[in-house]
């Protein structure tokens, strides 16, 4: 499969993108040079190669929930610069 300069001038528009001569003519070529690359990819045989969706075999990446022991609020209010015994205080937004 082969791109055409009108192809690539058409998607250059739609991206509005303003592509001189040269920049055509270049882009034009390396997106053949990647066409190629991919039709060759297509020669493969990969009929016993599972399908994935991902590079590595990750199982189990989340942990089970679990309840456990949380910081008591005192704790967790003692370095705050403002609050109200049950909350941090902080200036309102708008």
């Amino acid at each position: 499969m082969k791109i055409t300069r009108e192809e690539v001038a058409h998607v250059a528009q739609l991206a509005r993108l303003n592509l001189g001569d040269d920049q055509m003519q270049r882009l034009t070529g390396q997106l053949n040079d990647i066409l190629q690359s991919m039709e060759k990819l297509n020669q493969l045989d990969t009929s016993g190669v599972p399908s994935t969706n991902h590079a590595l075999d990750l199982t189990g990446a989340m942990r089970d929930d679990e309840v456990r022991p949380s910081l008591e609020r005192d704790r967790a209010l003692a370095n705050a610069p403002e609050s109200n015994d049950e909350s941090f205080v902080v200036p309102r937004v708008l």
